[in-house]
């Protein structure tokens, strides 16, 4: 994984790279997990003790001690600002037993600048890698966010009013 100047929103060069979280950092997995819920526009944002609820905790709980469990971290000028994460859970995005499910989140100042493409695609390669054959995420059918999932190749299987269930296959990492 190799860094690489990103821009910002003011076209200010702000050095980025995508690295592995360190276990001293796994608690930002808890802010980060906040980011990733979907508010859309005009709706009030949920109190953050959100993420202690079961169907929401378990994405963050004991992290690291679970076959599965994988963490790169966006880290711009020397600021954690995102995170990808992958675990084996019975999630909103869980197709099987051997398949890890994504979450993702950015600060909402460092989103639209191609930083989440990076984690995601790093991460895509690092499950290849481990020798899983495939990815699956749960999102929001009205997520801005659908569209860079397809463009990295993740897939609808599944569908309910509010929400996709995609898989990538990883063949192509």
């Amino acid at each position: 994984m190799n860094g690489k100047i990103e821009e910002n929103k003011n076209n200010n060069p702000t050095p980025c790279i995508i690295r592995d979280l360190r276990e001293d950092e796994t608690g930002f997995l808890r802010d980060f997990l906040y980011e990733a819920i979907y508010i859309p526009e005009g709706v009030k944002p949920p109190d953050k003790d959100i993420v202690d609820f079961p169907e929401l905790s378990v994405y963050i709980k004991e992290f690291g001690t679970r076959r599965g469990d994988n963490c790169l971290a966006a880290e711009c000028g020397g600021r954690v600002v995102g995170a990808v994460w992958t675990r084996i859970m019975n999630d909103y995005g869980h197709v099987d037993n051997e398949t890890p499910s994504f979450a993702i989140s950015l600060y909402r100042e460092y989103r639209g600048q191609g930083i989440g493409s990076r984690l995601m695609t790093e991460m895509l390669r690092k499950l290849k890698d481990q020798g899983y054959g495939k990815a699956s995420l749960s999102v929001q059918k009205a997520n801005y966010a659908v569209k860079l999932y397809q463009k990295l190749g993740f897939k609808t299987v599944d569908e309910n009013e509010e929400e996709y269930v995609m898989v990538c296959d990883l063949k192509d990492y």
